[in-house]
């Protein structure tokens, strides 16, 4: 049996806007908007480059229905180039890109071979002796456990299980096509490439059984690299699995301790040298930064009381190290030093106790909890409705701001 290489990848969700950042830069924001393409013209350039014998998608093509044709014009136009270079590509429908969901439709090159999504089948390169099993999803939520309805191994071929599933599971993503490592195992495949979940993950190696994880991370649910993997096969067994790398933005989350801090100055320099290999990292790709001020430090009010002028002189930082970092938010979970009181004259009035009593209050929180509920439920997926239902954080963060803006009138 020829020795060959092929690349597996997964969960492209062309047409899915990065979600969860407030920029006001224009370009900037279309700079990210335009991640998820480019990841994948990258993933078409190096497929080329490599003389691949053939690329495997597993599920979500498309994020969804299109609006318009653009996203399966671009989708055909980057596969007509893998056409012209002899590599076939094999996908399956996904939750995303379902028969019910996609109601749009433009012809793709012949190198392109789908699944029915009635039963599974087997596509063969009789060229390779590579048998590619797989199935597509009907609709958006299948139950079914797929994989036992996969074919036998064809004998004497190199066999593939092509399958978008859950499999063991992630909370950060729905349960569709549950299997277990046993289940696909016992299947007798050289091969698992899977899909739908969204982190590279090997779950086995005998047989090899691997998430490629998505192309391009969409929110900061989605931090660090993302890409597909090489696989090369020789003597009809994987002799390796590496990653491949083909993000073009990055999502990613830091925490800096502020603790002992009091100075503006040294609080941004303390954040700068956190940044500095974050950067290193990101290898001047696009960066949009979570970033998580915790510890007790006499700036806790400061920072709460002007937190847009804080957040400017913190892009400002991240601009120092990096022209291309930017803020996706600014969580401030710092703490006022324990006996370091605000310096408040309001009459007499104890502005810290008066929140603390309200805040301890069941019908305050029972209403401020159903409110938050209900602003939540109206926001877009990843527009930060997550951090609504931490009522604890938000009336932490409310006592500071007022306690912060206070201080400054009374100083």
């Amino acid at each position: 049996m020829a020795a060959f290489t092929f690349i597996h990848a997964a969960d492209l969700h062309l047409g899915s806007p990065l979600s969860g950042l407030a920029l006001k830069d224009a370009e900037i924001a279309r700079r990210f908007a335009s991640a998820g393409r480019r990841a994948f013209e990258e993933l078409v350039d190096r497929a080329i480059a490599l003389k691949v014998a053939f690329l495997i998608v597993a599920g979500d093509v498309y994020d969804g229905d299109w609006a318009d044709n653009t996203i399966g014009l671009f989708f055909a136009r980057q596969v007509a180039r893998l056409d012209r270079a002899g590599i076939p590509v094999v996908l399956v429908r996904g939750n995303h890109d379902a028969e019910s969901v996609i109601t749009k439709a433009i012809t793709l090159p012949p190198c392109v071979r789908g699944y029915r999504a009635d039963r599974a089948e087997t596509h063969r390169l009789d060229h390779l002796r590579v048998a590619l099993h797989g199935r597509s999803f009907p609709n958006r939520a299948v139950e079914e456990n797929y994989a036992l309805t996969y074919p036998a191994p064809v004998p004497g071929w190199f066999n593939i299980g092509v399958l978008h599933t859950s499999c063991t599971g992630s909370s950060l993503h729905d349960t569709y096509a549950p299997c277990s490592i046993a289940d696909l195992a016992g299947r007798g495949y050289d091969y698992w490439a899977l899909g739908h979940i969204h982190e590279h993950a090997e779950l086995a190696r005998d047989p090899w059984i691997v998430f490629p994880g998505n192309l391009q991370g969409r929110s900061v649910r989605e931090c660090g690299a993302k890409g597909a993997v090489v696989v090369e096969v020789a003597d009809g067994r994987v002799t390796g699995v590496s990653r491949l790398i083909v993000d073009q933005a990055r999502f990613a989350t830091l925490d800096v301790a502020l603790a002992g801090i009091a100075e503006e100055g040294a609080a941004l320099a303390a954040i700068e040298a956190a940044l500095r290999p974050l950067a290193q990292e990101a290898g001047g790709r696009l960066l949009a930064l979570r970033l998580r001020l915790t510890g007790q430090t006499g700036l806790h009010d400061r920072i709460a009381a002007d937190r847009e002028a804080f957040t400017a002189e913190v892009q400002a930082a991240a601009q120092r190290i990096h022209e291309d970092i930017w803020l996706e938010r600014l969580v401030n979970a710092t703490r006022r030093p324990e006996g370091a009181g605000p310096r408040i004259d309001i009459s007499g009035i104890d502005p810290v106790a008066m929140l603390a009593s309200v805040e301890r209050d069941p019908d305050f929180r029972a209403r401020a909890a159903a409110v938050l509920a209900e602003i939540g439920g109206k926001l877009p997926a990843g527009a930060g409705g997550e951090e609504l239902s931490d009522l604890d954080a938000l009336c932490a963060e409310a006592e500071a701001v007022i306690v912060g803006r206070l201080s400054g009138r009374s100083c």
